[in-house]
């Protein structure tokens, strides 16, 4: 019952920094945090990949601005996406 997720990629966005990478929520786990690698996240988008169609949408279950080290993600159990930030 766990979430792993990994920074990718980071960068700068003119006054924000950004930095995107993958979630993978497994042992029927419903979700969890995601570290950012950032200190204030601003906005988050969440994708779902996998092999099969998404019934629905994985969602942020955090008020943003939020701190970077833990974004709480909700999702169906066994999930696979990607990430996106902006902040701080």
């Amino acid at each position: 019952m766990t979430i792993a997720s990994v920074i990718t990629k980071t960068g700068v966005m003119g006054a924000y920094k950004v930095a995107w990478g993958t979630f993978t929520v497994s042992g029927g786990a419903t979700g969890g945090n995601i570290d950012t690698g950032l200190t204030l996240v601003h906005s988050m988008y969440l994708q779902t990949g996998g092999a099969a169609v998404s019934a629905d949408q994985s969602s942020i279950n955090e008020t943003l601005p939020c701190d970077g080290s833990a974004v709480t993600i909700v999702t169906t159990a066994d999930t696979v996406g990607t990430w996106f930030a902006i902040g701080k």
